[in-house]
């Protein structure tokens, strides 16, 4: 695989030259090195800030129906170079060409949300007494970063990018050290739509910066995506620093399959939903909950698992660690007494021997207390559990420390209505393996998939990204005193 330009931090409209330790950048496809990402420094983080602090102060006063205007020409650049980027996705991520276009056509709805924000934020106006006017209106925060992670290199960012920026912030965005690659092209694509200097920088890094993020006095919010334990401890730091934080974490998703499930729908969205993006999503089928007779639909699973094939339509895994970490799971999973149907260990993809692939694996009689039960395998790797009853069904899902997402498959939508009302769950899916809400509809989890108030997209994103200001205003002195007075 040809090599790459090294990846550079992005501040104040131009490419900075890195003088410190730098990451080799591994394509998961071939195992092969792509290029080379900076560990930044204090100083570089510093710089970014200070950028944006300068840049805020023209920005934020700039009306929203003018910045907008950015993202419109950046959607048509989106457009233009869709193959381009996701050539780029294919080659630092290791999904398929399919699921990387994919991405970029998810990035360009998402900043399709973002044009449409004037029509969202229109505050609010009433005479709430005789001569006596108030009136709500949004204002940004100031300064705020985005930490994003390696499964998503261009869709994640584009779930804070646009709407951050749009409603009149200026970002740092931390793009995973594993992935970086697109975050530079996309602060040239964001330059070339007339994003003025300064508004949006990059910092790369490690865990380093990430906690330099959190201490920083100069950011007001962060945002982050990644695991659950992380998730946790960049909540706390950066809250405990009297910042907003909003941290996405792992999930555990269990997809609820009841006899009277249509086969072939139920089959064909449970291996895509297992499958997809090589298990790499907090929105994948990790936990099938089987209630009853559902022999028959098992079998059509594993016909589809068996259809996807590992270099073709189905991508690596993001590092060799990562494919030893899933295996393991399978393995130790096997050893306690749980059947592998479709067994994906071991799996060399030709010509491409060095790359980190895991075949599709569909586990049948799982139990609860197992660990690829309860834990995030994040992998191509489908575990089943058998349930007598729906309540018990729903047990095992409650029982889950996670809450992003949880489906049912059934004909009956009583049974359906009553796992939808019962599941604790911040999406539901309804004969739907991957229930992703669609803009304007907001995308976050609950439990220990998510801390924090509001979600990361949609409308309920803005008021992340904004402050209230509300004004009280009395001009006719005709006017009767009252309380306001």
């Amino acid at each position: 695989m040809e090599q790459l330009n090294e990846v550079r931090n992005y501040i104040a409209g131009k490419f900075t030259k890195n003088g410190h330790k730098t990451l080799d950048v591994i394509s998961p496809s071939d195992g092969k090195k792509i290029s080379t990402v900076p560990l930044s420094t204090m100083t570089d983080l510093n710089d970014a800030v200070k950028s944006a602090k300068e840049a805020f102060n023209i920005w934020s006063s700039v009306p929203i129906k003018e910045r907008v205007q950015v993202f419109y020409k950046y959607k048509t650049l989106l457009e233009k170079n869709i193959q381009e980027l996701a050539e780029l996705t294919h080659i630092e991520n290791g999904k398929t060409m399919d699921e990387s276009v994919a991405e970029i056509e998810k990035s360009i709805e998402l900043t399709e949300f973002a044009c449409s924000l004037p029509q969202l934020v229109g505050g609010e106006v009433l005479e709430v007494s005789a001569g006596v006017e108030c009136r709500i209106e949004y204002k940004p925060l100031g300064v705020v970063a985005s930490i994003a992670p390696f499964n998503f290199p261009h869709m994640v960012p584009h779930w804070t990018i646009p709407n951050a920026i749009a409603l009149g912030n200026c970002m740092i965005l931390k793009p995973s050290e594993l992935v970086p690659i697109s975050s530079n092209r996309i602060a040239e694509m964001l330059k070339e739509s007339g994003l003025p200097d300064g508004v949006f920088n990059i910092v790369n890094g490690d865990r380093e910066i990430v906690e330099a993020i959190c201490d920083h006095p100069g950011i007001e919010a962060v945002s982050f995506v990644g695991s659950t334990k992380v998730a946790k401890i960049v909540y706390r730091r950066a809250t405990s620093n009297l910042k907003r934080c909003l941290a996405l974490g792992g999930a555990k998703n269990h997809l609820i399959v009841l006899p009277d499930a249509h086969p072939e729908m139920t089959a064909n969205n449970v291996s895509a939903s297992m499958s997809g993006c090589a298990g790499q999503r907090c929105m994948a089928a990790s936990a099938m909950v089987g209630v009853g007779g559902i022999d028959e639909i098992v079998k059509k699973i594993c016909d589809e698992a068996r259809k996807i094939i590992p270099g073709k339509n189905l991508g690596s895994v993001i590092s060799r660690q990562a494919k030893e970490r899933i295996e393991k799971y399978i393995t130790e999973a096997e050893e306690a007494g749980a059947k592998v149907l479709v067994d994906g260990r071991k799996v060399k993809v030709k010509g491409k021997e060095g790359g980190f692939y895991v075949g599709p694996t569909v586990i049948d009689f799982v139990k609860p207390e197992m660990a690829i039960a309860k834990e995030e395998v994040f992998g191509p790797v489908l575990s089943i559990i058998r349930a007598k009853d729906i309540d018990e069904a729903l047990e095992i899902e409650n029982k889950s420390e996670y809450g992003n997402a949880a489906s049912v498959f059934t004909q009956s939508g009583s049974a359906a209505r009553y796992i939808m009302d019962k599941a604790s769950a911040g999406m539901i899916g309804i004969n739907i393996g991957v229930p992703v809400p669609r803009e304007p509809f907001s995308f976050g989890g609950w439990n220990e998939s998510k801390f924090g108030v509001c979600d990361i997209t949609g409308k309920s994103s803005i008021e992340f990204w904004t402050l209230l200001k509300k004004t009280t205003t009395k001009w006719n002195p005709e006017a009767k005193r009252n309380w306001m007075s």
